[in-house]
């Protein structure tokens, strides 16, 4: 699902399995395309295989592929089955049920 691009001058692409992770690695985290770490390699290099791979549909096709099989569900996460914490930021502050110590400093 990744090739390589063909009659292409120079040295095949070293690592698809590293590229991904990478690609992964950066949404899961969001952070921007600079500040991937040393071990995935240039992040120019990294950016400019992802917005070739965009510009040809490689993405889509690889999604919609992975939509496809059934096994797959447990991959398809969205704000329906997951739920956020009552200390995540921006939840609603709730006044404490637990009387302080401080009342009882007599």
């Amino acid at each position: 699902m990744l090739p390589g691009r063909q009659r292409s001058v120079g040295r095949p692409a070293e690592d698809n399995r590293r590229f991904v992770e990478a690609v992964l690695y950066r949404y899961r985290d969001g952070i921007s395309w600079r500040d991937l770490p040393e071990r995935f390699g240039d992040f120019r290099v990294v950016h400019t295989r992802f917005s070739r791979r965009a510009r040809r549909g490689v993405w889509k096709k690889l999604f919609d592929r992975l939509a496809q099989d059934a096994d797959n569900d447990y991959a398809m996460i969205d704000s329906t089955i997951v739920r956020d914490t009552s200390t995540a930021p921006g939840a609603e502050k709730r006044a404490s049920t637990q009387p302080s110590g401080a009342a009882k400093a007599d």
